[in-house]
């Protein structure tokens, strides 16, 4: 067993209780601990209060000038971290006990790359734009481990991975996607293609901050152009099943009248999204419209 660097890109967000109960499990892993929180233009409240963390042993914070987006401020932290094993977590994170990193300890000679998973809580946000965000974190992200190895490579997250540190400088992520949305998809790829092992376990982090509505949308349409960058680019995603659902309209010559038939009920739509009852459904309708729109 060897150190493990815990990376933790940050963005407008209170990482002070994320990095303080991770030194609290520091001592279940057997081997020295390290960790790296990188702040990537945060407003100056959040610089603030987290500056805090540079005092504490075993933290090293850090801020850059200007934001350099998801992919690059985490080959910053894979660069710059000084031990075998890397965790990522995204600074939205909570622990769900104290056996975080003692699970992965046990775990880490299964495979180079672990992916734990993502939990949300089980009671419904009372605040009605937060609903559509969780609804889809429940019912779309948080999935047993069972479910995530039948298809290891492309049920894996860069949030609450655990992965080799030469096999992360390696492989790195693509800078070219500077949206939100779908550098894991590439990643999973690259392992895929190298024959790197994924092992799924059960060890979920809590997603603690849901987006309003407004915002998730926005990210949402993010990475929907995430995805048909890196199918024109360079031939992937055409696994994912809104783009074999895309395609599949293309070849039969009904891109066109299903987008513009979803067109006329649009506003519609987005009203129930950001409603307090907001459909799923609906959500992956309004998916396939901008897919749809995008690759005309």
């Amino acid at each position: 067993m060897t150190g493990l660097s815990v990376l933790i890109p940050v963005f407008n967000c209170d990482v002070r209780p994320l990095v303080c109960t991770l030194l609290a499990q520091a001592q279940d892993w057997p081997g020295p601990v390290e960790i790296r929180c990188l702040d990537d233009g945060s407003r100056a409240e959040f610089r603030l209060q987290n500056q805090e963390l540079g005092r504490l042993p075993g933290v090293t914070y850090q801020e850059l000038a200007l934001n350099v987006g998801r992919a690059a401020i985490r080959n910053q932290l894979a660069a710059a971290a000084r031990h075998e094993w890397l965790l990522l977590l995204d600074n939205d994170s909570l622990l769900p006990d104290d056996k975080f990193l003692a699970r992965y300890a046990a775990a880490c000679h299964q495979a180079p790359v672990l992916s734990g998973g993502t939990a949300y809580e089980s009671a419904p946000p009372r605040e009605a734009d937060l609903r559509l965000r969780w609804l889809y974190g429940r019912h779309r992200e948080a999935r047993p481990a069972a479910v995530r190895q039948q298809s290891p490579h492309g049920q894996l997250t860069l949030n609450n991975l655990l992965i080799k540190a030469e096999v992360f400088r390696r492989l790195g992520l693509d800078e070219n996607l500077t949206r939100y949305g779908h550098e894991d998809t590439k990643f999973g790829w690259l392992l895929r293609h190298s024959g790197t092992k994924v092992f799924h376990l059960d060890n979920p982090v809590l997603h603690d901050g849901l987006e309003p509505a407004p915002v998730f949308l926005q990210k949402t349409h993010d990475a929907v152009r995430n995805l048909v960058q890196l199918y024109r680019a360079e031939g992937l995603g055409a696994d994912t099943k809104l783009l074999q659902a895309a395609l599949r309209l293309k070849r039969w010559g009904l891109s066109e009248a299903v987008r513009t038939a979803f067109g006329l009920r649009r506003e519609q739509v987005r009203r129930n999204l950001l409603s307090s009852r907001p459909s799923l459904r609906q959500l992956d309708a309004l998916k396939l419209y901008w897919l749809l729109d995008e690759l005309r």
